[in-house]
């Protein structure tokens, strides 16, 4: 599914063309979402102009001087910018008219995104209250991470990719990161030092940074707001390497499941 280097990417390819623009009308093609769309909502948005297009985790927050929009995109899916001959594909569930005579279309084969009203307020939101620090933010740091591990016995792998303790650090970046860290993904989150997940700290920010940079890492489903996929996934150390060779040692990588999740590591690099 589209992970936060993703959705950032996302976000900044489609923010410059949002800010200003005024949405001249919503269609609703199907708002069966996982969450049923507000049959109301074309309405309320109707005639308001866009203030923002922000991030938080891997849900996007569209911001006009009126409504505001929580929106996430499922697990394959996409907002793209079209001119409105565009051929329509099956999925095109949702489109934003703009004032410029483009369109934004939300596209969701498998209806796993969503696209709903924000409070006033959006971290009280039920989908957002209970979510961690960003992991690029200044509240994310080693001591953080050791202060919350303390007395821990699941897995650091599972630990790092709970969203309550740091949003949007999945299962491939996680991979990457605790390799990069010398960290294997097994061990019992209490029991990894201070400086290690100081160190751990830095690789997933670096990480992260790196695959917004290079946009993304290429999923089977996943593609761009301009309909071009990432290209991280030609840098990966780890993840989906098993049975070949590691790029520091060379020895064979391995993999095991971590809370129903392939994790591939090295066995000499990491411990």
């Amino acid at each position: 599914m589209p992970e936060l280097p993703e959705v950032e990417t996302t976000r900044r390819g489609l923010e410059p063309h949002l800010l200003g623009r005024r949405i001249q009308g919503l269609t609703l093609r199907d708002g069966r979402l996982r969450w049923p769309v507000p049959a109301d909502l074309p309405g309320r948005l109707a005639g308001h102009r866009i203030r923002g297009l922000t991030r938080r985790a891997k849900y996007l927050l569209l911001t006009t001087d009126g409504p505001a929009l929580l929106l996430h995109l499922g697990m394959s899916g996409s907002l793209r910018r079209c001119a409105p001959d565009t051929p329509l594909r099956t999925h095109d569930h949702l489109i934003f008219r703009l004032d410029d005579g483009f369109e934004i279309r939300l596209h969701d084969p498998r209806r796993f995104g969503c696209c709903l009203p924000l409070p006033e307020a959006p971290a009280v939101h039920p989908l957002l209250a209970s979510l961690g620090p960003e992991p690029l933010g200044e509240d994310f740091d080693g001591a953080y991470l050791h202060r919350l591990s303390r007395g821990r016995r699941a897995a650091v792998k599972s630990f790092i990719m709970d969203q309550q303790v740091v949003v949007g650090v999945g299962n491939i970046y996680a991979s990457e990161s605790l390799f990069l860290a010398g960290i294997r993904p097994g061990r019992a989150a209490g029991r990894v030092s201070r400086a290690e997940y100081r160190e751990l700290v830095r690789h997933i920010r670096a990480v992260l940074s790196d695959a917004i940079t290079q946009g993304g890492t290429t999923l089977r489903d996943f593609v761009h707001e301009d309909g071009t996929h990432g290209y991280f996934r030609q840098h990966l150390r780890v993840y989906g390497r098993e049975g070949q060779s590691c790029v520091v040692c060379a020895t064979a990588i391995r993999n095991r499941r971590i809370g129903n999740r392939a994790s591939a590591y090295c066995p000499i690099c990491q411990r």
